[in-house]
């Protein structure tokens, strides 16, 4: 029997507890830890479907310097070489190393002690600033500290649970699940929503609060006014152990209801219900994520959540708390090693030269960074200017994923040198490196990653590690060797690596500082290879326990207090004519940052297979636009072509476009090209959640939706997004011109020759209605098949994509494939909701005409959302979708 490790997943800041077992055929068996403390047993869509990500057929496999294989030696030896030439030359801060929060903690550790400590700059930012940036300026700000102080359980016992700016359903499915278990078991507990979309998350909301873009300010702080105003404040709390209340409360003065209402866009009805919910509950957690983070005021939005937190003294008692969840499954671990321009390991602080000299003699490190280095956005802008010349990106997509994306692939594009770490051999960034460096993945990799409730857990490797990819750590340490500072980064293993981090997390701490896990500086190979998971702090001597953090105070600014912030009104946003609308980007359900891991999986991409714009109604019939028409979405800094969701989920006035799309994917969908390179002057984060943008309809001449058993030829297409297919791909298509000479299209994009292998080819054409389809056979296997029209191609994509599977030498079930749909005792399942099942919406609304009226007894009929529970939210609402057509 295969041996079963325990690790943990790849994906969002949840942290998961994973079993992987691998097989005799080479598959890898995956379930849930019912061990691990974050999810017992529990996974999401994209955790359950992890082992098919594993293949190797995109990796990148050994180092290549111009696009030619070449040794590790000579590859990091020309790294090496470059880095230190042009410090030599143009000092430490013209180099930079641009890292993730996919990296393991060990490898971050290390990128951060080689920058800051032996290159001398603080030019090391992470992709976490994009996600996590302004809850770290707000923490600093409020408590002195980047201190989360609460755990996963306070979700489960609190009274009212405040989702602000967090699609939790989707974007950290298993704590959603946690939180619906524990309403189930309590139906008293209460559930605010606020965001500008209904969100699958809104189905477990007793009340949503459609919010404004960027009204989260003004709204908390109209909370904070009532607070003090209906006598719900803790006096006692705020003498003791706060400071700034009085002057907090003066500037929330301004914040009327009348106010509020202007910049929240919210009734003020629904106000009063959600303020007279907060005061009247003690047990009050308010879970918040991006779309509190992700703007210019994120920092103030995270403060005027801490605001209402501590005039209640709601915070450190179980139950209670401001509580932020992060996006990575790393961003945490990132956050503790140092991992921000702006920031020292060990949670200490750059700009305190007690700190520096702490970490100095700690390190012996030759000369220490003494100031903060350039943010994510501001690194790339230095990139562009010249003032980077060589720079280090290492598991990142940076040309999809930072704002004004074009301008970062340009500037990549004209620096004199780029070195690229990944795994994957095709990303939109990689393309530009100078010198690329094949890494270890999840399954390879060896070390440790911390969750968004503090606790620590191993990722272990179960897989050997590829041809020559190397771990990130092991590459960082053999480029320091050849820079000279060989002494220093002698690491043999991921466990020496972590032992020093703990070490210094202890050195001269003495309770001083919130990160503390002294406990483990001296920990044997043999336990760090056996550790189970736990939560920071954990001192010398200290036995694992759960920790909240400031339940009696204790915080970490000099006078040991929190502070309340003051915040002012924002002021009116500054109209744009012409560009009306506003873009909102964000994730879907089962895929993950830029694809590069979740893109292989076919039954991950049945559920949102290509790019698309939800788009509200009133908006759409004022543009002319039709549900499935393609839609240009366009800003000042970019534009994309996406597929037209026409829905009452999206705000009147915004649009919500997913971030996922590559050029990897599809022509035209990388939606960071629309967002500015603006930030919030704090935290340095970018605003990806509120965009000037402008929609028309994208005319053209001819639609189409194929098939391919392998990757199809997009050539001569004005637009195309791609889909993984068991037993091949699917593509969704569309040229401007009339409809072309469609064998010839057809050959082409099977990438079929005239004299080819002797493929069949079936045809069918309406010239009336315009409607052109084929399909292509080689023997009994099918090749593909194209299906083109005037408008939108209704065709069932489901039952058609399941036809690579069947054997095709009956000529009826040709035909069949030609007509697009199979027999009727086979009906089409309809777009995929249960990926676990592979069952559709068709398949879910049958069941419900026949009687199954709740999500327990679809479950019961079809098996839908009976195992990791991420469709749940969807089932419920095509459930109640039909209990109104047929109330109707």
């Amino acid at each position: 029997m295969a041996e079963t490790i325990r690790t943990t997943c790849a994906y969002c800041g949840v942290g998961c507890g994973v079993l992987a077992a691998p097989q005799p055929d080479g598959s890898v068996a995956i379930a849930g830890d019912p061990d691990h403390p974050a999810n017992f047993g529990r996974l999401c869509s994209k955790g359950s479907a992890l082992g098919e990500t594993l293949a190797l057929d995109d990796r990148l496999l050994h180092p290549e310097i111009g696009g030619r294989r070449v040794s590790w030696d000579d590859a990091l030896g020309t790294v090496a070489d470059r880095f230190r030439e042009t410090i030599d030359r143009y000092g430490p801060e013209s180099v930079a190393f641009y890292v993730s929060g996919q990296i393991l903690t060990e490898d971050y550790y290390v990128a951060n002690k080689l920058m800051k400590g032996f290159i001398g700059a603080a030019n090391i930012d992470t992709n976490s600033r994009l996600c996590m940036a302004s809850s770290v300026a707000g923490h600093k700000r409020a408590f002195g500290s980047d201190t989360v102080p609460g755990t996963y359980e306070d979700l489960e016992l609190a009274d009212l649970v405040v989702l602000a700016g967090s699609n939790l359903a989707w974007c950290h499915p298993v704590l959603y699940q946690r939180l619906a278990a524990a309403r189930e078991k309590r139906p008293s507990m209460k559930v605010v929503l606020i965001d500008p979309r209904r969100t699958a998350t809104a189905g477990i909301a007793d009340l949503h609060l459609a919010i404004a873009p960027d009204g989260d300010t003004a709204l908390f702080s109209g909370l904070l006014r009532h607070l003090f105003e209906a006598d719900a404040t803790d006096g006692d709390y705020i003498n003791t152990h706060t400071s700034g209340f009085d002057e907090a409360l003066a500037a929330a003065a301004c914040f009327d209801g009348a106010r509020v209402a202007a910049e929240t866009g919210l009734a003020r009805e629904d106000m009063k219900t959600f303020y007279r919910l907060f005061a009247a509950t003690e047990k009050v957690v308010t879970v918040y994520s991006q779309g509190v983070n992700q703007s210019v005021r994120g920092t103030d939005k995270v403060n005027a959540i801490i605001n209402c937190h501590l005039a209640t003294g709601r915070l450190g008692q179980p139950g209670m708390g401001p509580f932020s969840v992060t996006g990575q499954p790393n961003a945490m671990g990132g956050r503790e090693v140092g991992g921000l321009a702006n920031m020292l390991a060990a949670h200490m602080a750059l700009e305190d030269p007690g700190h520096r000299a702490l970490v100095q003699r700690f390190w012996n490190a030759p000369r220490m960074a003494d100031k903060p280095g350039l943010k994510a956005v501001e690194m790339f802008n230095a990139v562009a200017d010249g003032r980077i010349k060589a720079i280090w990106i290492m598991a990142t997509n940076p040309v999809d994923s930072l704002p004004d994306a074009d301008a970062v692939a340009q500037a990549l594009r004209d620096c004199p040198f780029v070195v690229v770490s990944d795994v994957v051999a095709k990303t939109d960034t990689i393309r530009h490196a100078d010198v690329k460096l094949p890494s270890t993945g999840w399954g390879e990799k060896d070390g440790t990653v911390t969750n968004s409730e503090r606790r620590i857990s191993r990722q272990r490797a179960f897989l050997p590690a590829p041809d020559e990819a190397r771990a990130d750590w092991w590459q960082l340490a053999e480029v320091a060797r050849r820079m000279g500072f060989g002494e220093a980064f002698a690491y043999g293993t991921a466990a020496d690596i972590f032992r020093e981090h703990a070490a210094l997390s202890a050195f001269e701490n003495d309770g001083k500082r919130d990160f503390d896990i002294g406990a483990y500086q001296d920990v044997p190979d043999a336990d760090y290879r056996d550790l189970r998971p736990f939560q920071w702090p954990q001192g010398r001597g200290a036995q694992p326990a759960q920790k909240r953090f400031f339940t009696n105070g204790g915080f970490f600014t000099a006078d040991g207090r929190a502070r309340f912030v003051a915040l002012r009104p924002s002021g009116a946003a500054m109209a744009d004519e012409a560009y009306p609308l506003t873009l909102n980007t964000g994730r879907v359900r089962d895929h993950w940052h830029t694809m590069t891991r979740t893109g292989k999986s076919p039954r991950l991409s049945a559920h949102m297979a290509e790019p698309f714009a939800e788009i509200h109604p009133e908006d759409a019939a004022r543009l002319s636009i039709d549900d499935a028409d393609l839609v240009r979405v366009e800003s000042r800094h970019g534009a994309a072509v996406v597929r037209a969701l026409v829905t009452a989920r999206q705000r009147p006035g915004s649009v919500f476009v997913p971030m996922h799309w590559t050029a990897e994917f599809a022509a035209l969908a990388r939606v960071c090209a629309l967002v500015a390179p603006v930030t919030d002057p704090l935290s340095g984060q970018p605003a990806s959640k509120n965009v000037p943008i402008r929609l028309e309809r994208f005319e053209a001449g001819c639609y189409g939706f194929a098939i391919c058993a392998r990757r199809p030829n997009t050539e001569g297409l004005d637009y195309w997004a791609l889909a993984r297919a068991d037993g091949g791909w699917r593509i969704e298509l569309a040229v401007r011109e009339e409809m072309p000479e469609h064998e010839t299209f057809f050959r082409r994009l099977l990438e079929l020759g005239r004299n080819d292998d002797g493929a069949e080819i079936l045809a069918y054409r309406d010239a009336r209605r315009g409607d052109h389809r084929m399909a292509a056979f080689e023997d009994t296997r099918l090749l593909g098949a194209l299906y083109l029209s005037r408008t939108p191609v209704a065709v069932a994509r489901e039952w058609v994509t399941g036809q690579f599977s069947e054997s095709h030498a009956d000529p009826r079930s040709r035909f069949l494939v030609v007509a697009g749909r199979g027999k009727t005792a086979r009906p089409d399942a309809g777009a995929t909701v249960c990926s676990c099942f592979g069952i559709g919406i068709n398949q879910i609304a049958a069941a419900v005409r026949t009687g199954c009226t709740t999500v327990e007894a679809v479950g019961r009929s079809l098996s839908a959302g009976t195992n990791c529970g991420s469709c749940r939210a969807e089932i419920k609402e095509i459930i109640d979708a039909h209990r109104l057509q047929a109330a109707e």
